[in-house]
């Protein structure tokens, strides 16, 4: 667990970079089940083929929060998206204790990507 900003900045772009860089082809698919996410807690990305992030979001459960629907699947809809070019990149944490923690690794990461979807992106304390 990061103890200062170095090692919560450190461990953010950790995590920034398994969302934002692993290859599109070995993302999560769209599906009704989602039975190949973990229930774990995570931060996640949803991702365009082409264009990049779309949102960056945190959850107690990483299957649970895709398989009661989430709104960015909505908005890629609206958007026009196909849904073979939306894909779900995540990133398993071990400590969902500190929601504080959780929250702060979140909000680094969208100020760093500033996602499209994302509504608000917190600013820097």
């Amino acid at each position: 667990m990061p103890t200062n900003d170095s090692e919560l900045q450190a461990q953010a772009r950790k995590i920034l970079d398994a969302i934002a860089f692993t290859p599109f082809e070995q993302c999560q698919p769209l599906s009704r089940e989602f039975d190949n996410i973990p229930t774990r807690p995570g931060i996640y990305a949803i991702r365009h083929k082409t264009d990049g992030l779309l949102y960056i979001g945190k959850t107690k459960s990483l299957r649970g929060r895709f398989s009661g629907g989430h709104k960015a699947f909505l908005w890629a809809w609206l958007d026009k998206y196909s849904d073979e070019d939306i894909r779900i990149a995540m990133q398993t944490i071990s400590h969902w204790g500190n929601p504080a923690l959780l929250l702060e690794l979140e909000a680094i990461i969208l100020r760093a990507t500033e996602p499209p979807y994302n509504v608000q992106i917190p600013t820097e304390r």
